[in-house]
């Protein structure tokens, strides 16, 4: 394969790349985003998320089974430091299409993560990275959620957004999805009908999981059939985010 050779920071490639990894507008505009590191872009070449460009440093080999279409750029280690999102760059980074964050017309049943207003983009990667592995079959986030492919998500779900679908919604869309594809909507929150989350079927449902701050939005709650607690002691009042969706999950995939 062909390899281009760049050496200036003012290069237009170089430019458009810094841009996506500082830019939510230009991300969304483009419909692009950026991923760095050698175990990011095997992922994402192995599970084809639509690499378009691929820069590395100068004596770092590319990786195998680069598609054809992949236009293959070499740049100095400066260079490639000055698109870099992170403080020390990996030797890589791809730019890939961002797949469609629009709802699927209906859900198939099965089990689905909603996370209501959870703002920290490691966190929502971390959800992402735990739906993967313990088999959700989506993760759809309600607004006030963090950009799923920024850097810092794309980094924190080690590969997961290449595999499984996620999808961005208000709460009325939601709730007509659930309701096509006859699954109930639950909440880890506490109020009179709250039960223990190992009591819960979880094997076709939505749980929804809210930001550290504030919980699930009232409005998510008034959508809900039933409320989860998560058991723990009494003088705990509350799980981050990822770990709470981690529980929930679990039991979720013992379920099955």
């Amino acid at each position: 394969m062909k390899m281009e050779r760049i050496t200036s920071r003012q290069n237009p490639l170089v430019a458009r790349l810094r841009k996506l990894g500082n830019d939510k507008k230009s991300r969304r505009q483009e419909g692009a985003f950026l991923c760095e590191g050698h175990k990011l872009v095997e992922e994402a070449i192995r599970w084809n998320a639509g690499v378009e460009t691929l820069v590395v440093a100068e004596g770092v080999e590319p990786p195998t089974g680069l598609p054809e279409t992949v236009r293959l750029v070499e740049v100095p280690a400066d260079v490639l430091k000055s698109m870099s999102t992170v403080d020390t760059p990996q030797g890589m980074l791809a730019v890939c299409r961002t797949p469609d964050l629009t709802p699927p017309e209906g859900l198939t049943p099965g089990r689905y993560l909603v996370l209501d207003g959870v703002q920290d983009p490691g966190n929502v990667g971390t959800v992402w990275r735990t739906a993967d592995a313990f088999g959700a079959d989506g993760l759809i986030l309600l607004p006030g959620c963090a950009e799923p492919f920024s850097p810092k998500t794309v980094r924190s779900t080690m590969g997961a957004c290449f595999r499984l679908p996620v999808w961005e919604m208000g709460l009325e869309a939601l709730t007509a999805l659930l309701a096509g594809a006859d699954l109930p909507l639950y909440a880890t929150a506490l109020r009179e009908d709250t039960a223990d989350l190992r009591s819960a079927d979880l094997s076709r449902a939505a749980v929804a999981i809210g930001s550290e701050g504030r919980g699930v939005s009232q409005a998510v709650l008034d959508a809900c059939a039933l409320t989860l607690k998560i058991p723990m002691r009494d003088r705990c009042e509350s799980l981050n985010a990822a770990v709470a969706a981690s529980v929930v999950l679990w039991e979720g995939w013992r379920d099955r």
